[in-house]
């Protein structure tokens, strides 16, 4: 049985569906509270909950990718990404450990409130006190080493429309072909849209035991940038039981999407 974690297809296809979270600290009647936005640098235990319409913490969450609550934090320069997943307490109260450095930081969480029709993306500022040393976003990247792997990008991103994006992990210039599951999957791709850090939520093809889905060297996903622009890709995937980070940049043009093979009835009209 295809399990669809909530997300179907049909809400995230056209122009409209791509719409990026976490743009806003409340939606819906949901707010992200944190119990405080001013941080010191270093290892850092944050604490926060999510309150109802009705005003008060929300306890009953539906799981996502296996999770009640993802929380990526990641600085306004796009550095320092963290994709945790914070306890809560009885009260509803959430912690969990990030590291911090100097400046500006984003924080998402990625939720779906039971009751609610969906998942809904929140987002939050926060600042680290300090000595603040932004660093420029890099050029296009369709290749990220961390850690002795090399994560090679095929696909682009086209504003909106759904494309393939395949991640494929090597090892020492050998295809990793034993991935291990991770949220659900063979791996966890976030995109954040530079500038103003819209949250894409980005959905893997296939999921591990299913039959088809293969662990490595490749993971395919499937993307809709909402608009042109340049985009931050974070893939986390687990390999000898630890979990890494590939990081890339994508710029999304609708000339990307002449040559996706995903033809959908756009062309034949450049402008």
């Amino acid at each position: 049985m295809k399990k669809t974690s909530g997300h179907d297809m049909t809400d995230h296809s056209g122009h409209g569906g791509a719409r990026p979270g976490g743009l806003a600290v409340s939606e819906g009647g949901y707010t992200l509270e944190f119990d405080s936005t001013i941080l010191s640098a270093g290892v850092r235990t944050v604490t926060f909950r999510v309150t109802g319409p009705d005003g008060r913490p929300v306890t009953g969450f539906t799981p996502e990718h296996g999770k009640e609550l993802h929380l990526i934090a990641v600085r306004r320069d796009t550095t320092g990404f963290q994709h945790v997943h914070p306890v809560m307490d009885e009260k509803g109260t959430w912690s969990v450990e990030v590291t911090l450095t100097p400046g500006d930081w984003r924080f998402f969480a990625d939720i779906h409130p039971a009751g609610h029709d969906g998942t809904l993306t929140l987002g939050i500022d926060a600042s680290v006190a300090g000595a603040y040393d932004p660093q420029p976003i890099s050029e296009d990247t369709r290749t990220a080493h961390v850690d002795g792997y090399t994560v090679t990008l095929d696909g682009d991103l086209a504003p909106g429309e759904m494309g393939e994006l395949t991640l494929t992990v090597s090892r020492e210039g050998k295809p990793v072909t034993d991935l291990e599951p991770y949220l659900e999957a063979y791996g966890h791709l976030v995109a954040l849209r530079v500038g103003d850090l819209g949250y894409l939520h980005v959905h893997p093809e296939g999921e591990p035991g299913d039959g088809t889905t293969e662990p490595g060297p490749g993971i395919t996903f499937l993307a809709a940038a909402p608009s042109g622009g340049t985009y931050r890709l974070y893939l986390d995937f687990q390999h000898d039981g630890t979990v890494r980070t590939a990081e890339f940049t994508v710029r999304a043009t609708q000339a990307a999407s002449d040559h996706t093979g995903h033809h959908h009835g756009h062309h034949g009209h450049h402008h």
